[in-house]
């Protein structure tokens, strides 16, 4: 689609939203490359500007959250909302009495999410009011007795002072939840939007907050003042655009998108076109270009890529390229490239000998906030069929881990809310204090989460859990490395970068990680290939992965229906291939636990060198149809059987000394919660 130049913008009117598109007016706005101005701003109040973008009447609108339920074609600018953590001082209930007391509540029609919000948190409450629509600006001459009004935007400025109730939405959002709540964010028309285009949108963004928040405060008070009107100080409107709101729309920011949407559809607040109950609610985010890697390896070449010539490089210990390794996945004979990455295997581990772990799966909490679709495990916040494990449970699963000469804990759950850091500060310190036992604990998903909730850097958090006594970060939630599937599969979740940039913080501070990836979700070659890429640069910076692991998705009873080839053929062709890709990460383990121990004994001569784990509890992806659980007896059966000696090690893939018992056929299978 041609875009029109510049841009039409309907842009919210009130002061929050200046700070998105201030930079995008006057000598300093960005310029296409014949110097045209990007974008043509029209000032318009929430509601309106949804309506403009729906009748086409502009491009690209800051709208309502609420407003893309019947838009769903529209297209989400990454990384750019307005929002709030905790009070956000301009949508709040004014009242003359308790909130419980109001009998009626007048609604400002110029914000659907706001009134959607209200609508949400009184069902919540049991709460049943009457609800009047009235015109923006009308509602607070209305509050008297025990009628109320919804006062958004600049309208709520200086509000506690001139009545008696004022009841935060933001805040009440935050006590029920303790997630961000996104009012708005930037979408455009489908096809409209460039990467310069959306570089410009963010660039305008960061550049009002780092340099001329304290401009815009001011500006908007001297406009007041000259219009008549009462205005508070200049600080406080500018402390309301540096802390009040918040501007991002990151992995926090659309996990709590998609709870107060997913909430306020239960309660049947609202409805998405074109899904059904049972469909998942999906965001569209505009895209950033083509991969520019990905492109310079679809260019031609002078000299046909050959298959064996392929193989015979790399076995050879020459390193392939993005193109050589798509071209192997699409074009390579399976048996040929089966015998290719056994010989490197081989080649980097002449020894013939298999490692495996004794560890124990514990996850600590199904509270989760995510949604993934393909996840069976979680339950959202406030379900009665939540958890989190007391330390009398954890205890009991510790000691039997022990006693069955576990060595280590993979500590996983889903994103709970409730939980700050110095909950696991404690627990991995109560763990070290009682148990000899190692902690390859959380995710890349979880350390983003725990970061954003008390707004300190990854490192940070790293850092500190490092000190209480984690060692080591297991690669979870990478799914696929690519954001065009994420988007897809888990549009709330962390994006590519974010799970890259975690991995790189854990490396930097000396804590050593796996690498992960799941795969079955109608990926292309280019895809898989890319995600391995992205593994490997990274490990060419740092080193710290120790290991890589895939396998397939498991679809049973999951919400997300696809149909793809999950069969042991693919799986045996993307690990070897996994094998000759990553050069510089020395161990690859088979996934027994999803495709069975036969199909892990012929992984053994597909390039991988570890036999994964004994698992003594597993309880995630068992819930979408994985089955197969094995003692370490059964293990080093299935190892032998294959022609190798099995060895027990640690997450460091350091040998350990052999203990004398194994964990006896009875005591097999998962232990359920």
């Amino acid at each position: 689609m041609t875009s029109p130049r510049p841009l039409r913008i309907s842009a919210v009117s009130f002061l929050n939203g200046r700070v998105l598109y201030d930079s995008l007016q006057g000598n300093k706005r960005p310029l296409d490359e014949d110097g045209m101005p990007l974008f043509e701003i029209n000032e318009r109040l929430p509601s309106e500007c949804a309506q403009d973008l729906a009748q086409g009447l502009c491009d690209v609108a800051l709208v309502p959250v609420a407003s893309y339920a019947d838009n769903p074609e529209w297209e989400v600018v990454p990384g750019i909302g307005i929002g709030c953590l905790g009070a956000v001082e301009t949508v709040v209930i004014a009242a003359k009495c308790a909130l419980s007391d109001l009998e009626k509540i007048y609604l400002d029609g110029a914000s659907r999410s706001s009134v959607l919000l209200l609508k949400l948190l009184l069902a919540q409450s049991g709460l049943c009011p009457d609800l009047e629509t009235v015109a923006h600006g009308e509602g607070e001459m209305l509050v008297q007795g025990r009628h109320g009004a919804l006062i958004i935007g600049d309208a709520a400025f200086g509000l506690e002072h001139r009545v008696s109730h004022v009841f935060d939405l933001g805040q009440l959002w935050f006590e029920r939840t303790g997630l961000p709540f996104v009012f708005a964010f930037w979408a455009a028309r489908p096809g409209v939007l460039s990467p310069q285009h959306i570089q410009a949108l963010q660039w305008a963004r960061d550049r009002s907050l780092q340099k001329f928040s304290e401009t815009i405060a001011r500006n908007y008070r001297d406009e007041l003042l000259s219009s008549g009107r009462l205005a508070l100080s200049e600080n406080h409107y500018a402390n309301y655009l540096r802390r009040s709101i918040r501007y991002d729309l990151g992995t926090p920011q659309r996990e709590g998108m998609i709870e107060f949407l997913s909430q306020a559809r239960e309660r049947g607040l609202i409805e998405f076109r074109g899904l059904s109950e049972t469909d998942e609610i999906h965001v569209q985010f505009a895209g950033v270009g083509p991969d520019k890697a990905l492109a310079r390896a679809r260019r031609p070449r002078k000299t046909p890529l050959r298959a064996e010539t392929l193989l015979t490089k790399v076995v050879g210990g020459e390193r392939l390229d993005l193109a050589e390794g798509i071209f192997l996945y699409e074009n390579a004979d399976f048996h040929a490239l089966g015998l290719a990455a056994d010989a490197v295997r081989r080649r980097l581990h002449p020894e013939g000998r298999v490692t495996y772990i004794i560890d124990r799966n514990v996850n600590y909490t199904n509270f989760c906030v995510t949604r993934c679709k393909f996840c069976n495990f979680y339950v959202p916040p406030g379900s009665d069929k939540g958890y989190v494990l007391s330390k009398d449970q954890l205890t009991q699963k510790f000691r039997e881990t022990e006693a069955l000469g576990g060595v280590q804990i993979l500590l996983q759950g889903g994103l709970n809310p409730d939980l700050k850091l110095d909950y696991y500060e404690d627990l991995f310190r109560w763990t070290k204090q009682n148990f000899k036992l190692a902690l390859h604990a959380l995710s890349p998903t979880e350390i983003i989460h725990i970061a954003e909730l008390e707004h300190l850097s990854v490192r940070e958090v790293l850092l500190r859990l490092q000190s209480a006594g984690m060692d080591s970060l297991p690669g979870g939630g990478a799914e696929l490395l690519d954001d065009e599937i994420r988007n897809r599969i888990s549009p709330f979740k962390n994006n590519t970068e974010e799970w890259l940039e975690v991995m790189r913080q854990a490396h930097a501070i000396g804590m050593r990680t796996s690498g992960t990836m799941v795969f079955g979700f109608q990926e292309t070659s280019e895809h898989i290939l890319q995600h391995l890429d992205r593994l490997r640069l990274l490990q060419d910076e740092t080193g710290g992965f120790t290991a890589f692991i895939s396998w397939p998705f498991q679809a049973e009873d999951t919400r997300l229906k696809l149909r793809d080839n999950t069969s042991a053929i693919r799986y045996l062709r993307i690990q070897a291939l996994s094998r000759l890709y990553l050069d510089n990460i020395d161990n690859i383990q088979v996934s027994w636990p999803t495709l069975g121990p036969s199909v892990g004994e012929i992984a053994l001569h597909f390039g991988a060198n570890d036999f994964g784990s004994v698992m003594i509890e597993e309880n995630v992806v068992s819930t979408a149809g994985a089955h197969f659980m094995m003692s370490s007896e059964q293990i080093e059966s299935h190892i032998r059987a294959a022609g190798f000696t099995p060895a027990r090690r640690n997450m460091r893939y350091e040998i350990l000394p052999q203990v004398g018992h194994h964990l006896p056929k009875s005591d097999r299978g998962s232990v359920r919660l």
